[in-house]
């Protein structure tokens, strides 16, 4: 089992719950070692007296503030942890909020809250299940190691995550670090559809482990490589140029190459198969139409050979229901929303887009 960081209690109102924190992620960078050049030694730190080379001991490392005027207040260590007022061992819920409502820039690390002894089983299980059912996460605040934190807790696969969160005089305003912003684009234009459209036809369901750490794992290839001794060739990177010449049509282009990858993959393959079988479906039905309404006088005709022009347009019927078909897979998400609504499409609020342009299909 995993070694708790903090030891402490949850409280919310008067229930009080011991809990201990554990890390909820880890690490997978490629370390390395200082070493020497040549010798291969090992680089070691310590730490010294300025202005000596007298080695000094952690334990006569004092804390040291500095003021105005190169002056200095030195603390020990009891004096530093005498400002969290007992506070180091408790972690009280004084407000619960919807965390769509908190921007991920004020996210900073990841931690599993887990009850402390069997004992407080219930009193946990109590808050978990609460907070899962009203669909709202805890705020609070505790220190743990010198540092207050501000944390929004929140039940996930059957525990409570804690979330440190920053402070709001922790985040730099945009406004003061970024030198210059465009403006917002008008809703409306032509390029806004087309990106809108880019990116619909670039969303997945989120699954984390499609991704990986591409760099680590080809750097420790390139470690196992040299320890077998191979030469390892350094290739020159040279920075992509911009190719925002002709914004419609680096857009339009990207949508091609995301419809020709989503169709590669089997994604966009199933909905363009949907479409045909759907234009097909159209316009038989079409056809099943104009022979139902056709006189019998117009069936004798077509038999003895002059329904030509009957023939040719149930096949252009046909043929325009696939092009309706093919339309509507161009469609944007909004633009599909809204012919639904012109269909009286019931549940269409709910829909993706793939439902939104299947059920416009049928409708069609």
């Amino acid at each position: 089992m995993a070694r708790p960081i903090w030891n402490g209690s949850l409280s919310f109102g008067l229930v009080n719950v011991p809990v201990r924190l554990l890390s909820a992620t880890e690490q997978k960078d490629v370390s390395f070692h200082q070493r020497e050049a040549g010798s291969n030694a090992r680089v070691r730190y310590k730490r010294v007296a300025e202005g000596t080379d007298r080695e000094v001991e952690y334990k006569d490392v004092v804390k040291g503030y500095e003021l105005p005027g190169d002056k200095f207040v030195t603390l020990t260590q009891e004096e530093v942890d005498s400002a969290s007022l007992g506070r180091s061992r408790s972690l009280e819920i004084t407000d619960f909020v919807d965390l769509a409502e908190i921007d991920p820039v004020y996210y900073e690390k990841s931690y599993y809250l887990a009850p402390r002894e069997e004992s407080a089983h219930e009193a946990y299980a109590l808050l978990r299940d609460a907070m899962e059912q009203s669909g709202l996460a805890g705020v609070g605040s505790f220190v743990m190691r010198g540092k207050e934190y501000l944390a929004v807790i929140r039940p996930w696969k059957r525990v409570l995550v804690l979330e440190t969160l920053l402070f709001a005089d922790e985040v730099r305003d945009p406004e003061e670090v970024v030198d210059s912003l465009p403006s917002t684009t008008r809703s409306n234009s032509r390029e806004v559809k087309a990106a809108v459209n880019l990116i619909e036809q670039l969303t997945t369901p989120w699954k984390p482990e499609q991704y990986h750490d591409t760099y680590r794992e080809r750097l420790l290839g390139i470690v196992k490589d040299k320890a077998k001794g191979k030469e390892i060739e350094v290739e020159e990177y040279e920075p992509e140029e911009s190719n925002v010449v002709d914004l419609m049509d680096a857009l339009r282009r990207s949508v091609d190459e995301a419809r020709s990858s989503r169709s590669g993959r089997g994604g966009a393959g199933r909905s363009d198969a949907g479409a045909k079988k759907a234009a097909k479906k159209t316009a038989k039905k079409s056809a099943g139409a104009k022979k139902a309404a056709k006189p019998a006088g117009a069936k004798k005709a077509a038999k003895s050979g002059g329904g030509g022009a009957g023939t040719r347009k149930a096949a252009g019927d046909g043929a325009s229901g696939r092009s309706r078909s093919a339309d509507v897979a161009e469609l944007s998400k909004q633009d599909l929303y809204d012919r639904a609504t012109e269909l009286g499409i019931e549940g269409r609020s709910k829909m993706t887009r793939a439902q939104l342009q299947k059920a416009v299909q049928k409708a069609s």
